[in-house]
C-alpha cells in the first residue's frame, strides 16, 4: 500500500479526477477524514455522488486547498471536533445506559441513608 501512495506522489501531473483515496493522499489526510470533512461542507465531491457511491474530488481544487493554510486550519478544527464529540458521546453512553445508572446511584445513596 505504501509503495502506491510513493508512485501516486511522485506523478509528475496526477490525474483530473482522484478518488476518496487519492484525495486523502493528496492533501495529507487519511480516507476516514475525507469522509469528516466532507460531513462538515469543508471538502465537496464532484457531481452528485449516491450516499454509499465511489466519490471523486478534481484535483485542481484539491491543489488550490493545498495551498491553502486558513483551509487547512479549518480541516484540522473540524476533524478535532468530531473526534472530541464522538468521545464525549461514547464516554455518556446511550440514554437508557446513563438513566441505569443514574437510578442506581440514587439506590445506593437511599440505601446508604437508613
Amino acid at each position: 500500500m505504501h509503495q502506491d501512495i510513493e508512485k501516486f506522489l511522485n506523478l509528475k501531473a496526477p490525474p483530473g479526477r482522484l478518488t476518496k483515496e487519492q484525495a486523502a493522499w493528496f492533501l495529507g489526510f487519511t480516507p476516514d477524514e475525507i469522509t469528516i470533512l466532507m460531513a462538515s461542507g469543508l471538502l465537496k465531491p464532484l457531481g452528485r455522488p449516491a450516499y454509499n457511491g465511489q466519490k471523486y474530488f478534481l484535483a485542481a481544487a484539491l491543489e488550490d486547498l493545498r495551498r491553502d493554510e486558513k483551509w487547512y486550519g479549518k480541516a484540522s478544527d473540524a476533524i478535532v471536533e468530531y473526534w472530541r464529540y464522538k468521545n464525549i458521546r461514547k464516554g455518556q453512553g446511550t440514554t437508557a445506559e446513563r438513566q441505569s445508572r443514574q437510578g442506581a446511584v440514587a439506590a445506593e445513596s437511599a440505601d446508604a441513608d437508613h
